[in-house]
């Protein structure tokens, strides 16, 4: 295999933030990391502040790639949002968390996936 992980993920994530484009969504950045982990993609849609995973599997064979994003998962993503917020000073955003699977080249999208939790 001629790419590492990293660069296969960064070619999924953007894919999916044209896609979240196409939708409507303004993109503000890829990859935010912070001590806790890392947000792929942070975007605004209409009210909210969006912070999405981006899962990708080749194939169905182990699992859809939405099945990835589990309790644990949701925990890291939660702290890089509330370390976000913090950093960038915003108190009053309404935000929410999505999802985008994308398997082969079908493309899933979950609004509002699952709930902060720490």
């Amino acid at each position: 295999m001629s790419c590492n992980r990293r660069e296969v993920g960064a070619e999924y994530e953007r894919q999916a933030g044209e896609y979240l484009k196409r939708l409507g969504y303004e993109l503000v950045e890829y990859n935010y990391r912070c001590k806790k982990g890392e947000i792929d993609i942070v975007a605004r849609d209409g009210e909210y502040l969006v912070f999405c995973e981006v899962k990708y599997r080749s194939s169905s064979k182990r699992g859809h790639p939405l099945e990835a994003v589990n309790r644990k998962k949701q925990r890291i993503l939660s702290q890089c949002a509330s370390y976000y917020l913090m950093q960038k000073g915003l108190t009053d955003v309404s935000c929410r968390f999505d999802v985008v699977g994308i398997t082969g080249g079908e493309i899933t999208l979950i609004k509002n996936a699952f709930d902060c939790i720490y």
